[in-house]
């Protein structure tokens, strides 16, 4: 059965590292605009998320991985799941590597407008980390690239993520989301 990572970064920290690897490994790499270009420039294949979905990114990027085939590949308790589908067009999503827009960087910026702060909620981002935390039983989820040395070994010892670790970086993930809507409501509260 075919593994299915999917890639979707801000911070592109080693994450050309850790595609090549995963690609090495056997998976398959989807991923999204910036990301997909910046790992298509590394040499790094990468199925485009629109060919995946057999949908177009639309309102400038704002709806992309909101999609059903995406949540459903994630949130899958196993493979009998999308078998029960009964399409085709449906794949478990293994792997999901996320960090969410820099929306702090943004608002730190001298001149940021109240607009360009907005622009910088990431809506997809947090809906990917919190399915795929959610479903960690099954899914392994990163969000900060200080993890994918741990994931990468893992896998290339044991060809699976152990569930200990999967249970940390769902944790990781949920606080991380908490501090994000945080800042987000602490900033829309100053600027009413």
């Amino acid at each position: 059965m075919k593994k299915i990572a999917l890639i979707s970064v801000s911070d592109k920290t080693g994450i050309d590292s850790i595609a090549s690897e995963l690609s090495k490994m056997g998976y398959d790499i989807i991923s999204t605009g910036g990301t997909a270009k910046y790992l298509i420039s590394k040499g790094i294949k990468i199925i485009p998320i629109s060919e995946f979905t057999k949908f177009e990114e639309i309102l400038e990027g704002r709806v992309k991985t909101l999609h059903p085939i995406i949540h459903a590949g994630i949130l899958a308790k196993s493979k009998k799941d999308i078998e029960d589908l009964r399409d085709s067009k449906y794949s478990l999503i293994d792997v999901v590597i996320v960090n969410l827009y820099p929306f702090e960087k943004t608002i730190s910026k001298r001149g940021c407008t109240f607009s360009n702060a907005i622009e910088n909620i990431d809506i997809g981002g947090p809906t990917l980390l919190r399915a795929s935390a959610k479903n960690h039983d099954r899914v392994t989820v990163l969000t900060d690239p200080s993890d994918y040395d741990l994931v990468l070994e893992e896998l290339s010892k044991n060809g699976k993520v152990r569930s200990s670790t999967r249970l940390k970086l769902a944790a990781k993930v949920f606080s991380k989301v908490s501090k994000y809507d945080s800042l987000i409501s602490s900033y829309l509260t100053v600027n009413q």
